[in-house]
């Protein structure tokens, strides 16, 4: 059975081809405002309320009234950003719904929309585009012309959509494709727990511990002068424009080190393990502000906002999302338990007070004086609530 996967690739435009890409980028973005806009003068003004439909039948009067400009791009790959208007739409009822803090969709200020979408491959774009080639992949897209491809693996399965990502001065062509087989790994029959941390980013239940790098720690006194340097900038200037660009380069490093860390570390998960038991963690919870309000100011908010610091450095969101998708394609399986409580567990005799956790590293039991790593006996209490899990489901 087939798995649905993305496919990331550099794209190597020439000068005029990026000038191209940068124009399509904002003609986009400044449609996606103008149809922000209309639907909020019409319903302030004459409470109507303007939908994906009425939106995409205009289409063909501002191409029309726009050769330079709208007209030059592909007619679907402007349906597909009116589609993701809708979407933020339908995100922002659904939470007002559930009576969540509602976020209204906002304009997309420069700097704020870096994709574009052909939903078909084929409508407007071609994926390899000049099969011929000898040495180069192309990609073909309507009103740029045939862009280079830095291709470092094969692709596999249909091509269904065809994304174009701008990141800091990059430009990367995203490929997703329907009917990817899956790679099934040999059965090792082995199962481990996982406990996620700042110190080790993985500790498994077999006590074996995986640092935690700190890529934003690392580039944080060069990040620093940039920043100190950027203030100095006059706005609107030309070295503003290099600085910010420099900054950008900084970050985008410390993006792709984590990235390539956390698919190494994934890969090593899913090669050793039948099944990988991890905590269900709700990050964006936990990496909430304690600052409070002028009338309820928080406490200690430097020591949280370090601490945020560190778990969003850590990239635990993203291993997961790398870790999943791995495993599905590996035929492993996977399995996310309650967190609550596993830290202050002892995994000798199931005694669970506060007290047990004695530092942030060391274990010991004050009911039967069992002492471990605390991340490893987190990791074996995972585990076993992910067993429990397990065998509840093929029971019932």
């Amino acid at each position: 059975m087939g798995v649905r996967r993305s496919f990331k690739f550099l794209l190597r435009p020439t000068s005029k081809q990026a000038a191209a890409l940068t124009q399509c980028l904002e003609d986009h973005r400044q449609l996606y405002n103008a149809a922000l806009e209309h639907r909020r003068i019409a319903y302030r003004k004459a409470g109507v309320t303007v939908r994906y439909g009425d939106q995409a039948g205009e289409l063909k009067h501002i191409r029309a009234d726009d050769p330079e400009g709208q007209s030059r791009w592909s007619f679907s790959s402007q349906q597909a950003t009116l589609r993701r208007l809708d979407k933020a739409f339908a995100a922002f009822f659904a939470r007002v719904k559930a009576g969540r803090t509602p976020g209204f969709p906002r304009f997309k200020g420069r700097g704020w929309f870096d994709t574009v979408e052909w939903p078909k491959d084929g409508d407007g774009c071609r994926w390899d585009s000049q099969p011929q080639h000898p040495t180069a992949t192309y990609v073909r897209l309507q009103g740029v012309g045939h862009v280079r491809v830095h291709q470092h693996r094969p692709v596999l399965g249909t091509v269904k959509t065809v994304s174009v990502k701008r990141e800091g001065s990059r430009w990367y062509v995203v490929l997703s494709c329907d009917d990817v087989p899956a790679e099934p790994l040999p059965a090792t029959g082995a199962v481990v727990g996982i406990d996620m941390g700042v110190a080790s980013l993985v500790t498994t239940s077999d006590n074996v511990h995986r640092e935690n790098p700190r890529y934003l720690a690392v580039a944080a006194d060069r990040l620093a002068a940039a920043q100190r340097d950027l203030a100095r900038k006059k706005p609107g200037s030309k070295r503003r424009r290099k600085e910010v660009a420099r900054i950008a380069a900084l970050h985008g490093k410390v993006r792709r080190q984590r990235l390539d860390y956390a698919h190494k570390a994934a890969n090593a998960l899913v090669r050793d393990y039948d099944v990988i038991v991890h905590e269900d963690l709700r990050i964006s919870n936990m990496t909430r502000s304690a600052s409070g309000t002028i009338e309820a100011p928080g406490r200690n908010v430097a020591q949280k906002s370090g601490l945020n610091r560190s778990i969003l450095d850590a990239g635990w969101g993203v291993f997961l999302q790398i870790l999943a998708h791995k495993a599905e394609s590996a035929g492993r399986e996977l399995i996310a338990v309650n967190p609550a409580s596993t830290s202050r567990t002892c995994s000798c005799c199931g005694h669970c007070a506060k007290e047990n956790r004695a530092t942030q590293a060391e274990f010991r039991c004050t009911a039967c004086g069992h002492a471990a790593h605390a991340d490893v006996n987190a990791a074996i209490n995972i585990l076993r609530a992910g067993l429990a899990l397990r065998r509840a489901a093929e029971a019932a």
